[in-house]
C-alpha cells in the first residue's frame, strides 16, 4: 500500500527531485515505511510505501522492468499476483521481488493496457512507457484506491490525494463552484469532479493515457446484471459461500499482522466467520461504539467475537472526538459530510495499534440489497398505483410530523412519505440527498446561485440509471449506489480513514468476482418478501449466531444530532457565523443562523446540514484561504 504522485512536463522546466519529494511528503501517512523518486527527462514519479508483502528493499518503488524501459508507482494490492507471476515466469519474465506490484510491469509488457483485465484487487497506479513516451494511469474496477489528476496543454500531474498535486507550482488552489454545488446536494464531491478547480478524479473502472500533451480516458470494466443465473437456490448459496470464502482467503495473504473490523452486522460478521475458517491462531477484531444507545452496536459485535473466540478490542467515541475535526478535514482533502468518518478514523487508529492490515465488510449492502432504502424503493413502487392527488395529500400530512432523531421511526416514515409524489428516480434522489432543490434555493446567495445556474446535481442519478442493464428498479438503484455512493462516499471514507492511520483495509465483498456473481443473481435471491440479503443469510445459516443473522439493519453513523445540541453547538456558531464565513458569498447568513438556532432549540433536526457546512468552512480556511499545509493541523483552519 502506498501514496503515489508524479508529473509530466511537455515544455519548460522538467520535474525536479525537490518537487517530487514535496508532493510525496504530504502522503507520508499513506506510506511511512519508505520513499522513492525516479526522474527521466519530462517525467517524474514518486511514492511513499506501507510495506505489506515483501518487506525487503527489492520491492521498493518506483520500480522498473528488466531493461528499465518501464517504470511504475503502484498503490494497492493484487490478490491473485502469485498465480499471475507463475504464468508470467512461464513466458520468460524475470522477477526481482516477491511483491505484487512487479506483476503489473510484466503484464503490461505482455498485454499492454489490456493487462487490467487480469488484475484481481484494489489499485491505482501510473506506468511510464519510455519507448512509447506514454504515461498509463489506471484505477481498480470499483474505486477502492483513489487517483486524482490535473491536466493542461503543458502539464500532467497525478497523485493519490489532491494535497500532493497542490504542491506543484503550476496548480492553484481554487474552489470549484460546480463541485461544491454537487457536494451540498449529496454530502460528497462525486467523480469526476474535485473540490479544486482544474483537478479531476479518474473514475472507477477507467484508465487514461497521456502522450504528447493529450489525455484519453477509457472505461475498461462495467458491472452487468444480465443474464441472470438460473441454478437452484441451494447451489447458488453453496457457490456464494465458496466465492466469498476464496475472496477472504486471498485477503489473508500478508507479511504483517492482520485483523478484522467488526460492527456486529451480517457483512462484517460473515467476514470474521470466514477468516476463522482459514486461520489457526488468534484473530484480532476491532469495534467502535457510542454513549448514545441508538447508535451503539458494541453488544452485537461482542456476540460475534465471543462466538468465534476472537481477540476483541473496542473504543467508545465521545463528543470530544470532534476536537480532531481539523485533522479529519485535512486528511479528506475535500468537503466530506459523512459524519461516520469520525468513528471510522478512530476505529482504524485503534486497529493500527495492533495490526497493519484489517478486513472489513464494506460492499455487502450494495451487492445483496441490504439497505432499508432498497426495501422502501420496492414498497414505494407499489404505491405508484395510488392516484397522484392522494400521494400528494399524504406527503402534505407527513410534512407536519415533528422532527425527531434521525434513528427514530417517525423520522424515517416522514422522509419516506414526503417523497411519494415524485417518480421513482426522483424519490430515491430525495432520500439520498442532503440539500434538496428548495433548501439550496433558500441557502445560496444570489451570486453563488448565479454561478451554478443550470447545473442539476440530480442529473448524476439519471445518467447512472441510464448506464445500468439491471432488469428491476431496485437492482438498478443498487447499481447507481455502486457507481456513486459506494465509490464516492463509502470507499473514500474508508480509504482516507485507514490511510490516515497507515492501516491497509481489505474488503472481500468488493472482490469484483463476488460483485459480478451477486449482480447476476435474480433480485428475489437478494430481496425476498422485504427480507434483505436473502441468499447471503442462507449461506451463513448455521455459521453466524441467529441473533446476528436476523437482527434489523442499524446503519453506521455518528450521533452528531446530539453533539450539535451539546459540545458542537458553540463551535458551529463560532465557525459558521463569523465574518470570514459570512463574507465568502456562498450562503445566506440568516439561513445558516436559523439552522444553528433551530437545531439547538430542538425545533428542527438540521444536524446533517450543519455538519456539511461546518466541514466546508473548515476546508475552505485550510485549503483555499492559505497555502495547503503539508501536515495535519491542530486548529480549526487559519
Amino acid at each position: 500500500m502506498c501514496g503515489i504522485a508524479g508529473a509530466v512536463h511537455l515544455h519548460g522546466p522538467t520535474p525536479s527531485q525537490d518537487l517530487l519529494r514535496r508532493m510525496t511528503a504530504t502522503l507520508r501517512h499513506r506510506g511511512p515505511d519508505d520513499e522513492g523518486v525516479w526522474l527521466d527527462g519530462p517525467v517524474g514519479l514518486g511514492m511513499r510505501r506501507l510495506s505489506i508483502i515483501d518487506l525487503s528493499t527489492r520491492a521498493a518503488q518506483p520500480m522498473s522492468n528488466e531493461d528499465g524501459s518501464l517504470w511504475l508507482v503502484f498503490n494497492g494490492e493484487i490478490y491473485n499476483f502469485q498465480a499471475l507471476r507463475r504464468e508470467l515466469e512461464g513466458r520468460g519474465h524475470t522477477f526481482r521481488s516477491d511483491g505484487d506490484a512487479e506483476t503489473v510491469l510484466h503484464l503490461y509488457e505482455t498485454h499492454g493496457t489490456d493487462a487490467l483485465r487480469f488484475l484481481r484487487g484494489m489499485f491505482a497506479f501510473a506506468l511510464w512507457d519510455g519507448p512509447a513516451r506514454t504515461l498509463f494511469v489506471a484505477r481498480d474496477r470499483l474505486g477502492k484506491k483513489p487517483l486524482v489528476y490535473y491536466h493542461n496543454d503543458d502539464t500532467f500531474v497525478f497523485a493519490s490525494e489532491p494535497k500532493a498535486i497542490l504542491q506543484h507550482p503550476r496548480v492553484r488552489a481554487e474552489a470549484d463552484p460546480e463541485a461544491l454545488h454537487h457536494f451540498l446536494a449529496w454530502g460528497y464531491v462525486p467523480h469526476p469532479w474535485s473540490a479544486f478547480r482544474g483537478l479531476r478524479k479518474l473514475a472507477p473502472g477507467h484508465f487514461l493515457t497521456w502522450r504528447a500533451g493529450k489525455v484519453i480516458e477509457q472505461r475498461y470494466w462495467s458491472l452487468r446484471y444480465a443474464p441472470k443465473r438460473t441454478e437452484p437456490e441451494t447451489a447458488l448459496a453453496e457457490e456464494l459461500d465458496a466465492r466469498l470464502g476464496e475472496a477472504v482467503r486471498l485477503r489473508l495473504i500478508s507479511d504483517v499482522p492482520l485483523g478484522a473490523l467488526l460492527s456486529g452486522g451480517v457483512d462484517s460478521s460473515a467476514v470474521v466467520a470466514l477468516a476463522r475458517r482459514f486461520t489457526t491462531g488468534p484473530l484480532r477484531t476491532f469495534s467502535v461504539g457510542f454513549e448514545h444507545r441508538e447508535y451503539d452496536e458494541l453488544e452485537h459485535a461482542r456476540t460475534v467475537a465471543r462466538h468465534f473466540e476472537t481477540d476483541h478490542h473496542e473504543i467508545v467515541i465521545k463528543p470530544d472526538a470532534v476536537a480532531s475535526l481539523s485533522r479529519l478535514v485535512w486528511h479528506y482533502n475535500e468537503p466530506f459530510a459523512d459524519s461516520s468518518a469520525v468513528p471510522t478514523m478512530a476505529l482504524c487508529e485503534l486497529a493500527r495499534d495492533l495490526v497493519t492490515v484489517a478486513l472489513s465488510g464494506d460492499g455487502g449492502d450494495e451487492s445483496f440489497l441490504g439497505y432499508d432504502r432498497y426495501r422502501a424503493a420496492a414498497v414505494a413502487r407499489w404505491q405508484d398505483r395510488v392516484p397522484l392527488s392522494a400521494r400528494r395529500a399524504v406527503a402534505r400530512a407527513a410534512a407536519v410530523i415533528p422532527s425527531s432523531g434521525p434513528k427514530s421511526p417517525a423520522t424515517r416514515w416522514k422522509r419516506f412519505l414526503e417523497a411519494l409524489p415524485l417518480d421513482a428516480r426522483g424519490r430515491y434522489g430525495r432520500w439520498m440527498g442532503l440539500f434538496d432543490v428548495a433548501s439550496r434555493r433558500e441557502l445560496y446567495t444570489p451570486e453563488f446561485a448565479a454561478s451554478v445556474d443550470g447545473l442539476d446535481p440530480f442529473g448524476l442519478l439519471d445518467a447512472a440509471y441510464d448506464r445500468t442493464d439491471a432488469p428491476t428498479f431496485v437492482e438498478a438503484t443498487a447499481h447507481v449506489d455502486v457507481q456513486h455512493y459506494l465509490a464516492d462516499d463509502l470507499l473514500v471514507k474508508m480509504d482516507i480513514a485507514s490511510m490516515a492511520a497507515s492501516l491497509e483495509v481489505r474488503s472481500p465483498f468488493l472482490d469484483h468476482e463476488v460483485v459480478e456473481f451477486a449482480a447476476r443473481l435474480p433480485a428475489s435471491m437478494k430481496l425476498r418478501r422485504l427480507t434483505s440479503k436473502y441468499l447471503l443469510k442462507r449461506a451463513m445459516n448455521g455459521v453466524l449466531p441467529p441473533a446476528i443473522l436476523h437482527r434489523p439493519k442499524m446503519g453506521f453513523g455518528a450521533p452528531i444530532d446530539h453533539w450539535f445540541r451539546q459540545d458542537l453547538r458553540t463551535l458551529a456558531g463560532d465557525v459558521l457565523l463569523d465574518a470570514r464565513a459570512r463574507q465568502r458569498g456562498y450562503f445566506r447568513a440568516d439561513v445558516v443562523r436559523r439552522y444553528v438556532d433551530d437545531h439547538a432549540a430542538g425545533r428542527a433536526n438540521h444536524h446533517q446540514k450543519l455538519w456539511s457546512l461546518l466541514v466546508f468552512e473548515i476546508w475552505h480556511r485550510m485549503f483555499i484561504d492559505q497555502p495547503c499545509p503539508t501536515a495535519a493541523p491542530t486548529g480549526i483552519g487559519g
